[in-house]
C-alpha cells in the first residue's frame, strides 16, 4: 500500500459535479433498479429508493415481493413497483428489468430465502450495468463464495461483521485496519469495496479514500440502506461521468452530510433514516 493514493472530499467537491441538463427528462437522469425488500422487510426497499430519488435518479424500479406493493406505493408513489411471488420468483422478469436499468442496486432487506438467492445470482451473472451489493446480498455471498467471482468490477457495501463474514477476518482486527481490508478485499476480487465505520474507507484496490463527513445520529436502522441508494444513483446518471470508486466515495460523503443536516435539526437522538434521505442536498 506505499504507493497507494489515498484521498478525502470537501463540499466543493459536491458543488463542482456536473450541472443537470437544461433540456432533459427522467430518462437522462438514469433508472435505478432496486433489488430489495422481502415481506416484513418494504422499509428497506423504501429507504433505498428514496436515497436514490433524493440524489437524483430519473427513476427508480422496486422490485420486490408481491406483498410489498401496496405499502411501497402507499409510502414512494413516484417509484414503479415491480413485483413477483416470493415462493417462484421469476428471473425472466427481472432479466426483462435488468435490461431498462442504468444502475442496480441489490440486497437491502431482501433476506436469504432460495427465491432471494436466485435472483441475486441471476443479477451477479447477467448485470452488465454498474451494480452495487448490501446487506442480504453480501450475507448470501458470504455463505455460497463461488458467487464472488461474477462480483468483478462492481461495488460492494459491508459494514464490519458483514466485511468479516465475508473475509472470515475477526471483526475487531477489520476495525484496527479498515483502510488495509478495504484495499486487500477490492485488489484481491477486482471490485470496489466501501468498508462502513465512523470512517468509512473505499478503495478499488488501487486508491483509497477516507470519508470525512457524518455522525453518531447516523448509527440507525436503514441508514446503509438510504446510501446504496444514492450510489446507485450516482452511477445511473450518465452526464456525471463518474467511475465506481468516484460514485461509492462520493456517495459516503453526501450520504454523510446529509446525516449531519439531519442531526442539526433533530439532534443525535432523534434523527431517522429517512430524515437522512429527506437532508441530502446536491
Amino acid at each position: 500500500m506505499t504507493d497507494t493514493h489515498v484521498f478525502s472530499y470537501t463540499e466543493n467537491d459536491i458543488a463542482k459535479l456536473n450541472k443537470r441538463p437544461e433540456r432533459s427528462n427522467k430518462g437522462t437522469f438514469g433508472r435505478v433498479l432496486s433489488l430489495c425488500g422481502s415481506m416484513g422487510m418494504a422499509g428497506a426497499a423504501y429507504l433505498s429508493a428514496l436515497g436514490a430519488y433524493r440524489a437524483g435518479a430519473g427513476l427508480v424500479e422496486i422490485f420486490t415481493p408481491e406483498e410489498n406493493r401496496i405499502i411501497l406505493q402507499t409510502l414512494i408513489p413516484e417509484a414503479v413497483i415491480t413485483t413477483y411471488d416470493s415462493e417462484k420468483p421469476d428471473t425472466e422478469l427481472l432479466l426483462s428489468s435488468l435490461s431498462r436499468a442504468s444502475s442496480v442496486t441489490v440486497g437491502c432487506g431482501l433476506g436469504k430465502s432460495q427465491a432471494a438467492l436466485e435472483l441475486l445470482k441471476t443479477v451477479l451473472r447477467n448485470s452488465e450495468i454498474p451494480t452495487v451489493i448490501d446487506a442480504d446480498g453480501l450475507n448470501m455471498i458470504s455463505e455460497h463464495p463461488f458467487l464472488l467471482k461474477y462480483a468483478k468490477g462492481m461495488i460492494l457495501t459491508p459494514h464490519p461483521v458483514e466485511m468479516s463474514r465475508l473475509t472470515g477476518l475477526p471483526v475487531e482486527y477489520i476495525l484496527d485496519n479498515t483502510e488495509e481490508v478495504a484495499y486487500n478485499f477490492a485488489r484481491e476480487h477486482s471490485l470496489v469495496c466501501l468498508l462502513k465505520d465512523s470512517r468509512t474507507v473505499v478503495s478499488d484496490g488501487v486508491s483509497i479514500y477516507i470519508n470525512t463527513s457524518g455522525c453518531s445520529a447516523m448509527a440507525k436502522g436503514g441508514s446503509g440502506d438510504v446510501l446504496t441508494g444514492i450510489i446507485g444513483a450516482l452511477l445511473a446518471e450518465k452526464h456525471l461521468e463518474l467511475s465506481s470508486l468516484e460514485a461509492a466515495s462520493m456517495g459516503a460523503y453526501i450520504h454523510g452530510l446529509a446525516g449531519e443536516r439531519a442531526r442539526d435539526l433533530l439532534g443525535e437522538y432523534s434523527l431517522l433514516a429517512r430524515d437522512i434521505a429527506n437532508n441530502i442536498r446536491i
